[in-house]
């Protein structure tokens, strides 16, 4: 991925969602000035959620995902419904499409409220309609057909951005004007060709933005790196997965912490990261412990997720557990037979999805922690990983 590309997890994910020939491609495809959605008039034509990347002015970066209808009560139906609800847990403006609220409709505004999505709903097929009611601030009449209130729609979902929600703010905690940061950044068999993984691109350019410096290096260099410096650094961040051996490289008066730990603060969990990982010293043999990715990819013989962690996992308690493994979009909705969830930094799922796991492991009094946290308690490190952050740091001692 290029640096100048906005990825997914920090774009403005807006959903389109509505009951069967409800107008929701139609109007997709209105709102975006594309034949982005299949439009047809046969029921359920849009049968999984389609999403589309593009700048949409005054917005910027967007995601525009149009959702099956979600009163298909047959068998493969019930599929697209469960699929269309998975959308919701990252969408952060829903737009209701209807000709006039059903049941239905009503069940989903109350999802809505309850996720605390801003929403809004659009009166479909404007043309069309003899009478129109008075609305509420949150509702307009629209046309597909005519482009009647298009462009009005697209400011009130403008309205809807919370935009301090969409800055990367990975280091901006702690750094300052010309400070010197280390970045350890691993190039093994599991490290993609040919670039860096997005973690590493983002802190990169979040240490740029506050106007300080950034020096990249791997593992195997980085005691030759920090003994040939000429100032202090204001913080080594790695890998998680290399603390082991990045750890007594750095002297302990230099701030250590780990790309998955900035993710963690970013998304919104460092918190519940910390406060969930004591649970691993408690855990017995045969627990059940869900391991979980947002990102999908081919899983090598080095993987931190289905094989380094488990197997220091074991190490560490000198026990063994039942290891599931999720990846994607796909999250259990039943999370009650886990003893603990490990999840990692989240780079590719935006805010919401996080927080939403996070706060679905806290419904079900699961514990919830990250990679980051997971490796650098199991190897002895947990305090001073967290040293860039001094009030999560003081969580440890209480």
């Amino acid at each position: 991925m290029e640096l100048n590309k906005t990825p997914a997890s920090g774009r403005i994910n807006i959903s389109f969602f509505g009951k069967t020939n409800a107008g929701k491609s139609s109007l997709v495809n209105a709102f975006t000035g594309q034949d982005f959605a299949i439009v047809s008039d046969v029921k359920g034509t849009t049968t999984d959620p389609n999403v589309k990347a593009m700048e949409l002015l005054p917005l910027g970066p967007v995601l525009i995902c149009d959702t099956p209808g979600y009163d298909d009560f047959s068998v493969l139906g019930e599929k697209r419904i469960a699929k269309t609800k998975q959308v919701l847990r990252k969408t952060d403006i829903a737009i209701l499409v209807t000709e006039s609220l059903s049941d239905e409709d009503k069940a989903f505004i109350k999802l809505f409220k309850e996720n605390d999505i801003p929403f809004i709903v659009a009166y479909s097929k404007s043309d069309i309609l003899k009478e129109k009611q008075a609305l509420k601030e949150n509702e307009i009449y629209v046309s597909s057909k005519t482009g009647e209130n298009i462009n009005t729609l697209k400011e009130m979902v403008a309205k809807c951005v919370k935009t301090d929600n969409l800055e990367i703010n990975l280091v901006g905690d702690f750094a300052e004007k010309e400070d010197l940061f280390v970045l350890v950044t691993p190039i093994d068999e599991a490290a993609p060709k040919g670039r860096l993984i997005l973690p590493q691109q983002q802190t990169i350019r979040d240490i740029l933005d506050h106007n300080a410096v950034c020096l990249v290096t791997k593992e195997t260099q980085l005691e030759h790196t920090l003994k040939n410096l000429g100032v202090k650094p204001k913080a080594v961040i790695t890998d998680s997965q290399a603390f082991g051996k990045v750890a007594p490289i750095v002297p302990k008066d230099i701030n250590l912490t780990s790309f998955s730990i900035l993710m963690a603060k970013y998304k919104g969990f460092l918190e519940t990261a910390v406060k969930g990982i004591s649970v691993i010293d408690t855990l017995n043999d045969g627990d059940k412990i869900l391991i979980s990715e947002g990102c999908t990819h081919h899983r090598q013989c080095g993987d931190i997720g289905s094989v380094k962690i488990p197997a220091l996992l074991k190490k560490y308690t000198g026990k063994s557990f039942e290891i599931v493994l999720s990846s994607g979009s796909e999250f259990p909705e039943d999370l009650t037979p886990y003893k603990l969830i490990i999840h990692c930094g989240g780079c590719m799922l935006n805010n919401r999805e996080m927080k939403f796991r996070m706060n679905s492991a806290i419904k079900q009094n699961v514990p919830f922690t990250n990679y980051g946290i997971a490796l650098s308690y199991m190897n002895g490190i947990l305090k001073r990983s967290l040293s860039v952050f001094p009030d999560i740091q003081k969580l440890i001692e209480e």
